[in-house]
This record gives structure tokens, C-alpha cells and sequence, in this order.
């Protein structure tokens, strides 16, 4: 980054900036380029950064993760007492409460 001065803002500090209009960022000049589909010149520190960033946020998605298609998603009213001693245990809770219902349901199921 030869030439160029490394500075450290918080996101505060840099609407502040822009606010004041001290803002040394040429945001028209960026957004023209994203419009027109300019890749920015290589880094010289580190030449396929903006490749290797790029394909990283191509592999995130929004959301949660996909589950693992054995559960389904029901709403469904329990006592408080019952809710509130599963939401005492922790973190996993949801997941504890699921165990506790398989092992009812293996223990009261009927082999034919």
C-alpha cells in the first residue's frame, strides 16, 4: 500500500468524518466503478485478496443453516412450569426437551 496512510475509526468516528465532509473516500468514484463492473487494481501486498474475499462471501448464505430434515416445525402450547425447567438448563434446552420426549415416545411405542 505504498503512499497510502493506515488509519484506525470507529463507525461513529467515520459518519462524523463524512458528516463534517472530511470524508477522504470517493464513494461516487467507487460506485461508478460497482455500476460499470470495475474490479479494483490488485493490492501489491496481496494480490488476489479481493478474488479470495469475493469467493468466501459467494459461499456464506442469510439465515440459519439448513436443518437436518428429520424434525418439523410445530407450534404447540406447554405449561409453564415445564418450559421454564427446560429454559433453567441452559443453552440446548429446545434440544433437551426433544430427548426427553424420544425417550417417552421409545418407551411407550408398541413393537408389533
Amino acid at each position: 500500500m505504498t503512499g497510502s496512510k493506515m488509519t484506525t475509526m470507529t463507525l461513529k468516528d467515520m459518519r462524523a468524518t463524512r458528516e463534517l465532509g472530511e470524508s477522504k473516500s470517493d464513494l461516487d468514484r467507487v460506485r461508478k466503478m460497482v455500476r460499470d463492473g470495475i474490479e479494483p487494481a490488485e493490492d501489491e501486498d496481496s494480490p488476489n485478496a479481493s478474488a479470495l474475499m469475493r469467493a468466501e462471501i459467494e459461499k456464506r448464505r442469510r439465515g440459519r443453516p439448513a436443518g437436518s430434515g428429520n424434525k418439523v416445525q410445530v407450534s404447540i402450547r406447554y405449561r409453564r412450569e415445564v418450559v421454564d425447567y427446560f429454559k433453567s438448563t441452559g443453552e440446548g434446552w429446545q434440544t433437551r426437551m426433544d430427548d426427553a420426549l424420544m425417550e417417552w415416545v421409545k418407551a411407550h411405542s408398541h413393537s408389533a
